[in-house]
C-alpha cells in the first residue's frame, strides 16, 4: 500500500499524450484521476468544484499560464506540483515540487508524496 492509494489527483495539461501518460502513471499508483483538464477554464472549474487531494499543473496551457488554477488550489489548501519543460520551479509560486518533462513514474510518485507530506 502506498501513501498515494486513493488520492484524487487533478491533471492539467494541454497535451493529450502527456495527460494520458500521467493518467497511466497515476492509475498504476492507485490514484483517482480528476480531469484531465486540457484548458484553463476547465481546470479552474475542476479546481473550484471537485474533491482533490493534490494536482499536477502544466505551467503553459494553450498559451496561458496556470497561475489562476494554482491560486484556486492554494485558497482551498490543495497542494500541487508544477509540471514543465522549464527547470525553474519558481515560475509558479506555491508549487510543492517540480516535475520536469519527460516524466518518469518514480519522479511522479516522489513529487506527489513530497507535495502531500509538506501539505499535511
Amino acid at each position: 500500500m502506498s501513501a498515494l492509494d486513493g488520492k484524487r489527483i487533478l491533471i492539467v495539461d494541454d497535451e493529450p499524450l502527456i495527460a494520458m501518460l500521467l493518467e497511466d502513471i497515476l492509475a498504476d499508483l492507485r490514484c483517482a484521476i480528476v480531469g484531465p483538464a486540457f484548458d484553463i477554464p476547465e481546470a479552474e472549474r475542476l479546481a473550484r468544484s471537485e474533491t482533490i487531494d493534490a494536482a499536477i499543473l502544466d505551467l503553459n496551457v494553450e498559451g496561458r499560464t496556470s497561475h489562476s488554477v494554482a491560486a484556486l488550489l492554494q485558497a482551498r489548501r490543495i497542494p500541487f506540483v508544477l509540471a514543465s519543460g522549464y527547470d525553474d520551479g519558481s515560475l509558479l509560486p506555491g508549487a510543492g515540487g517540480m516535475l520536469n518533462k519527460p516524466f518518469r513514474p518514480h519522479h511522479v510518485k516522489a513529487a506527489l508524496e513530497h507535495c502531500l507530506t509538506d501539505a499535511g
